[in-house]
């Protein structure tokens, strides 16, 4: 399911991750993947071992933890600790597929079940830099204003276009969701976000009710925790 969130952050919160991150010391991007990815990736990105980083990426999840758009997209069980990353000057990020399981320290690992990305900064503020995510309907070239967010699976092949003007600013990270089925989780949210369209439509509370049982029973089914 690929899912637009907007206003994940605030103005003000995109203003102080933009400040904050204009003095930022950045590494090379290659530095956090395999060799394949190695091959293709032109970016950078804060250090992990950055506090930066570590202090940015815990405004984040907070943010997040705003979002009831987000939960019902993702189902979250474990996030991975935000990341950022900036492209200009050509940088460039070729066809990829995330790596499946991923590494949270003290022996504790995440399985990528959704990608997402959260824009810090309006694609006006930079030409190319779109993130081409590829399904089985074709390429979606997806940017949005600062502060929206998009999901994905991260089973999809994608991209980052050159940046050829500017400078293209973002945080991005993986969740592992109680649902790993791509297919289930949207079902899951269909039903979610159909069930608070028909409550305050005001519609027949039993009605409202039976399709809310349905909904917790299918987690109930799906969920892997």
């Amino acid at each position: 399911m690929l899912l637009h969130i907007p206003n994940v952050l605030t103005a003000d919160e995109v203003a102080e991750f933009r400040r904050r991150l204009d003095a930022a010391d950045w590494a090379d991007g290659r530095e956090t993947v395999g060799a394949q990815g190695a091959q293709v990736k032109r970016n950078q990105q804060l250090p992990d071992a950055s506090p930066l980083k570590e202090e940015l990426g815990k405004a984040m999840l907070a943010a997040l933890r705003r979002s009831p758009l987000f939960f019902a997209g993702t189902l979250p069980r474990k996030i991975l600790p935000p990341r950022f990353n900036r492209y200009t000057g050509g940088g460039e990020y070729g066809f990829h597929i995330d790596g499946a399981v991923m590494n949270l320290g003290d022996g504790e690992h995440l399985r990528s079940d959704v990608s997402c990305t959260v824009f810090l900064n309006d694609p006006d503020e930079y030409e190319g830099g779109r993130l081409v995510i590829s399904d089985t309907y074709g390429e979606h070239r997806v940017a949005h204003r600062a502060g929206d967010a998009v999901i994905y699976p991260s089973s999809s092949l994608h991209r980052v276009e050159p940046v050829t003007k500017g400078a293209r600013l973002a945080s991005f990270f993986w969740v592992q969701s109680l649902v790993r089925d791509d297919a289930q989780r949207r079902m899951l949210f269909e039903q979610d976000t159909s069930i608070q369209k028909l409550t305050m439509d005001g519609a027949d509370a039993d009605a409202i009710l039976q399709l809310t049982c349905v909904y917790h029973n299918l987690l109930r089914l799906w969920s892997d925790t």
